[in-house]
C-alpha cells in the first residue's frame, strides 16, 4: 500500500496508545486488531519495529498490563498475535516474491519475459549516465520461423525456441541479459562500450547460433538488429532503433546483423 499503508500504521499505533491511556484495559482489543493489521499494511521490515513500539508503549503504562495485578492473559494474547502475524506475513511475503518471479519468466524457455525486459530497460535509462552509454540492445529473431511451425508443427517450433534460448544463455557473459520478447523474438541487453565491439558481439552470437541451432530441415539461422544507447528518454525509442536495424538485416537476406548507427 506504500505511503497510505505507512500512514495507517502510524495512525493505528498513535490511536491505540491514546485510547489505552484514556480508557485503560477496555481499549486493549483495539490494540490486538492493530497488531495484526499492521503486518498487512506495510512491509514486514516496517511492521515489526512498529508493532514492537506499540507493545512497548502498552507495557510502559503501569495500570494497563503490569497491574496490579498484572494482566497475564492480555500479555499472552499480545505475544500470540504478534507471533502469528509475523509468521503469516513472512510467508505471504515469500509467496508474493515467488509469484513475481514466475510472472517475469517465459514458461517455454525459462528466460525473463517482456515484462522483465521493460523493467530492465527502464532501470538502465534511469541508471548512472556513464554506464548507460556503454549499453547495447540486440533484437533478434529466427529466420523463416513460420515455415518451421507450418511444416513440422508447433512442437518443432517450441523445440527451436528452447534450443535458441539455451544457446544464447550459454554465449552471454555474466553481465549480459537475454529475454524472450514474444513469439520468435529475443532481446539481449549487453555492455559493449562501442559500435565496433557491438558489431563483434552481434557476429559472435549469429555465428554461434548458425553453428549450433538445427531443426527438422537442417540449420536454423537468426537475424539481429543492434543499437548502442543513444540518450533516449524512453526505452521504446531505444528498442525501435534496434528493431529497425533488425528489419534491415532481414531485408538484406537474413542470417546477418545490422547496427542502428549504420542506417541512413
Amino acid at each position: 500500500m506504500g505511503a497510505a499503508g505507512l500512514l495507517l500504521c502510524i495512525a493505528h499505533i498513535t490511536g491505540c496508545l491514546l485510547a489505552a491511556g484514556l480508557l485503560g484495559r477496555s481499549a486493549l482489543p483495539w490494540s490486538y486488531l492493530a497488531l495484526m493489521a499492521n503486518f498487512f499494511l506495510v512491509r514486514q521490515s516496517i511492521a515489526t519495529p512498529a508493532n514492537l513500539l506499540l507493545v512497548a508503549g502498552l507495557i510502559a503504562m503501569p495500570p494497563l498490563l503490569r497491574g496490579p495485578p498484572p494482566d497475564l492473559q492480555a500479555l499472552v494474547v499480545i505475544i500470540l498475535i504478534f507471533g502469528f502475524g509475523y509468521r503469516f506475513s513472512r510467508r505471504l511475503q515469500g509467496d508474493h516474491t515467488r509469484l513475481e518471479l514466475l510472472a517475469s519468466l517465459d514458461a517455454l524457455t525459462g528466460l525473463p519475459n517482456r515484462r522483465a525486459l521493460e523493467k530492465a530497460l527502464q532501470q538502465q535509462i534511469n541508471g548512472a549516465r556513464e554506464n548507460r552509454f556503454r549499453q547495447a540492445l540486440v533484437v533478434l529473431d529466427i529466420d523463416h520461423f513460420k515455415e518451421v511451425n507450418d511444416r513440422h508443427g508447433h512442437a518443432a517450433g517450441d523445440a527451436a525456441l528452447s534450443d535458441l534460448a539455451a544457446i544464447l544463455h550459454a554465449e552471454l557473459r555474466d553481465n549480459d541479459k537475454v529475454f524472450r520478447f514474444g513469439g520468435e523474438e529475443f532481446v539481449i541487453l549487453a555492455e559493449t562500450g562501442s559500435r565496433e565491439a557491438l558489431a563483434g558481439f552481434s557476429e559472435r552470437i549469429r555465428n554461434a547460433v548458425f553453428q549450433a541451432l538445427n531443426g527438422p530441415d537442417g540449420r536454423i539461422t537468426i537475424s539481429l538488429g543492434a543499437a548502442m544507447y543513444g540518450g533516449e528518454q524512453h526505452w521504446q525509442d531505444w528498442f525501435s532503433r534496434a528493431d529497425a536495424a533488425l528489419y534491415r538485416a532481414k531485408s538484406e537476406g537474413r542470417n546477418s546483423f545490422a547496427i542502428a548507427d549504420d542506417l541512413p
